[in-house]
């Protein structure tokens, strides 16, 4: 997938292109959608272009009210281009960007770059300085400058009546759901770090964990012991780029022992006690919650139950499904 970061980058020439914008906060199966029938008007030998934005466009316009977001830059990207995407235009969301009219950003942006032949937006898709811009003011500009505008319904999660959206998947890894936060995601949710040096207990204890930098990327689930995988995303030391180790995840303050300052992650892989990973880049992904985080009356004690963590992380990680997925 080829990574544009203003339109400046993309050469003369690159349309014809069929265009999906959005904020694509967690590329969820409600972005995927939009994705997909893009990926269908296309067909006949566009480009499948994703038009994002490099933060939520409120931390700069309402800041109070910018929630925490699900992926980063780096997530984003990789499940674009596993999306099916073509091309990313990143945008630097900053005042240049949100002083542009919704004509400005068509002409420049859609017309002029991307020689766009069709808009793909959601319903609730606003756009140019102020949100003035809708679908209906979308069409019309595509009307004086020769595209189309397909506005993709809502994917809906029937049992809930419920419209599938971010909101709803950072309140379900809020409570530590995160089987059910898959669903609506259509993939594990996950977070993405440099694994660090911490306080080595975990050594000490016979559980090694890799630790993950604070400074992670994705939205990190409710406190607790998790089922789930931990990819490696280099290839030092003979480790082959996305070699997946299944992993017992611990996320919170270690409460036991009450001497970490900040949550943090850190994964446990099953059956390897000299892995070292240190330096490298990891995605951990979140299958299922084992239990929430609770302190320990003494290590042993504490010692006892991650050996029973294990076992249960171990059979979740067994099942047929879990084996094979992604």
């Amino acid at each position: 997938m080829i990574v544009f970061r203003d339109p400046a980058e993309i050469p003369p020439g690159f349309g014809p292109s069929v265009v999906a914008i959005g904020k694509f906060d967690g590329v969820h199966t409600g972005h995927r959608a939009v994705i997909d029938r893009a990926r269908v008007d296309a067909a006949s030998g566009a480009r499948v272009v994703a038009v994002t934005f490099d933060r939520n466009p409120l931390r700069l316009l309402r800041p109070e009210l910018s929630p925490p977001e699900l992926i980063g830059v780096h997530q984003k990207l990789s499940l674009l281009e596993r999306a099916g995407v073509d091309a990313t235009l990143l945008l630097t969301f900053d005042e240049a960007l949100a002083s542009l009219t919704a004509e400005e950003f068509v002409r420049h942006v859609l017309v002029q770059a991307l020689g766009v032949r069709t808009v793909l937006v959601g319903q609730d898709f606003r756009f140019g300085r102020g949100g003035a811009g809708d679908p209906a003011l979308l069409r019309a500009m595509g009307a004086e400058y020769g595209f189309v505008v397909d506005v993709v319904d809502d994917v809906r999660a029937i049992d809930d009546d419920r419209r599938v959206s971010s909101t709803w998947i950072r309140e379900l890894l809020a409570e530590g759901d995160v089987a059910r936060a898959a669903k609506l995601l259509g993939r594990a949710p996950s977070v993405w770090g440099e694994v660090v040096h911490g306080l080595k207990r975990g050594r000490e204890l016979g559980f090694p964990t890799a630790n993950l930098s604070p400074r992670l990327e994705g939205f990190v689930p409710a406190d607790g012991v998790y089922a789930g995988w931990l990819i490696d995303q280099r290839s030092e030391d003979g480790l082959r780029p996305g070699t997946r180790y299944a992993a017992a995840i611990s996320v919170g303050l270690n409460p036991t022992f009450d001497d970490v300052p900040v949550r943090q992650v850190e994964a446990y892989v099953l059956d390897e006690t000299d892995l070292d990973l240190y330096g490298h880049l990891v995605e951990v992904r979140f299958v299922t919650r084992i239990r929430g985080m609770v302190a320990f009356d003494g290590i042993e004690a504490l010692k006892v139950q991650m050996t029973d963590d294990v076992a249960r992380v171990r059979a979740v990680l067994s099942e047929p499904q879990e084996r094979g997925a992604q």
